[in-house]
C-alpha cells in the first residue's frame, strides 16, 4: 500500500503539479476567446524566401488555444528548395483533408502564440533532407481525412514527431509539451530511430519512455512528458516545456 501511495506522489508531483500551476497561470492571461479572434500572421521569425538562394527546413512548434493551450502544442514542417522564392508549410490538423498545404504564413503566429524554431538545417544538408522529409510526409500513415484524435493521438505532433523520426538526420525531438508526439504509428510498442541513437516505447502514446542521444532520457504519461536533456542540458517538465541548465 505505501509503495501505490509513494507512486500517486511522484506522479502527482512530477507530471500534476506542474500541469494544474501551468493552467492556473494560463487562465489569468488575456487571450482569445475564438479562433476568428486569434493572431494567424507571421511572427517575422523567417527572413523571405527570396532572400537567399540555399534550401532551408524548419520545424516550429507554438501553443495550442483555449484551456488546452496550458498543457500542449502544435508543431509544423516549412522546407525551401534551393533557389525557391516561398516557403512550403505542412500541418496536420483535424479539419478539412488532415495534411494541410501553406494554409499560413511558414512562421506564423498559432492562435495569437508564437512560434518557437524547434530545429533548422540549411544549405547543402538541407538540399539531401527535403527529398527525404516529402518521402516521409507521403508515407504518414494518418493522412486520409478523419486520421486525426486530439489525445492521446494520431494528432498534429504525431505527425511531425514521424517525421522526425523517419528523417533522424534532422537531429530533433518536439517539446515536451507537444503532446501526441510519443503515439507511435500502427500500435507499435517500440521504435528506433535507423541511426539507433533513440530509443522509443510507448503503449499507445499513454505511457512509455525514450532514450538516446536526442532525447536524452523522458518518461511521458498520458501525453504529458518529463525529462533530462544531456545533449543540451537541461530539465523537461510536463506542460511547462524544457528548462536549460
Amino acid at each position: 500500500m505505501k509503495s501505490i501511495k509513494r507512486l500517486f506522489l511522484i506522479i502527482f508531483i512530477i507530471y500534476l503539479l506542474p500541469t494544474f500551476a501551468s493552467a492556473g497561470w494560463w487562465a489569468m492571461q488575456d487571450r482569445p476567446m475564438r479562433w476568428s479572434e486569434a493572431r494567424w500572421s507571421s511572427a517575422g521569425i523567417l527572413p523571405e524566401a527570396s532572400a537567399s538562394e540555399e534550401a532551408a527546413v524548419y520545424i516550429f512548434s507554438a501553443a495550442t488555444g483555449g484551456l488546452k493551450g496550458a498543457v500542449a502544442s502544435h508543431a509544423w514542417i516549412v522546407t525551401k528548395e534551393k533557389g525557391a522564392a516561398s516557403y512550403t508549410r505542412y500541418d496536420k490538423v483535424g479539419w478539412g483533408s488532415p495534411i494541410r498545404l501553406n494554409h499560413r504564413p511558414a512562421d506564423a503566429y498559432w492562435y495569437s502564440n508564437p512560434p518557437q524554431l524547434v530545429t533548422s538545417v540549411t544549405g547543402a544538408q538541407a538540399e539531401l533532407l527535403i527529398p527525404k522529409i516529402e518521402g516521409a510526409i507521403a508515407a504518414y500513415p494518418y493522412a486520409e481525412p478523419g486520421g486525426y484524435t486530439i489525445w492521446p493521438g494520431p494528432n498534429s505532433n504525431t505527425f511531425v514527431a514521424y517525421v522526425l523520426r523517419t528523417v533522424p538526420e534532422l537531429d530533433a525531438v518536439l517539446p515536451p509539451h507537444a503532446v501526441g508526439r510519443d503515439y507511435l504509428p500502427d500500435g507499435d510498442f517500440v521504435h528506433i530511430d535507423s541511426d539507433w541513437r533513440d530509443l522509443h516505447v510507448t503503449v499507445r502514446g499513454l505511457a512509455g519512455f525514450s532514450i538516446g542521444m536526442r532525447s536524452g532520457f523522458e518518461v511521458h504519461f498520458l501525453g504529458l512528458v518529463a525529462g533530462l536533456d544531456f545533449a543540451d542540458p537541461g530539465i523537461k517538465i510536463p506542460a511547462l516545456g524544457r528548462i536549460g541548465v
